[in-house]
């Protein structure tokens, strides 16, 4: 391995799930801000959408997403980009 490539500053972080709050510890050298404290001692905390705890591939169970409302504001946010004439055409017939 080539030397002075690989950072030196590893150093035990909290990754937070945050939708199912799940916590675990690992070495990384990710910059943070925010701490949190696991079991009495206090570690940086790098926040996270969606973890092993919670994608659907490792737990084996779907979310439900609600299809029918992201279809009508898809519909909804485009209505103004109809052609006028398509309208006008209908109404005579």
């Amino acid at each position: 391995m080539k030397k002075g490539i690989h950072p030196e500053n590893y150093r035990l972080v909290a990754f937070k799930d945050m939708s199912n709050e799940d916590v675990f510890l690992t070495k990384s050298t990710a910059d943070t801000r925010e701490t949190i404290e696991v079991d009495g001692v206090e570690y940086p905390l790098v926040k996270m959408e969606i973890s092993r705890s919670s994608h659907p591939f490792y737990t084996g169970k779907a979310k439900l997403i609600d299809t029918a409302g992201r279809i009508d504001k898809f519909k909804n946010k485009y209505d103004k980009f109809k052609k006028p004439a398509a309208t006008e055409a209908k109404t005579e017939e």
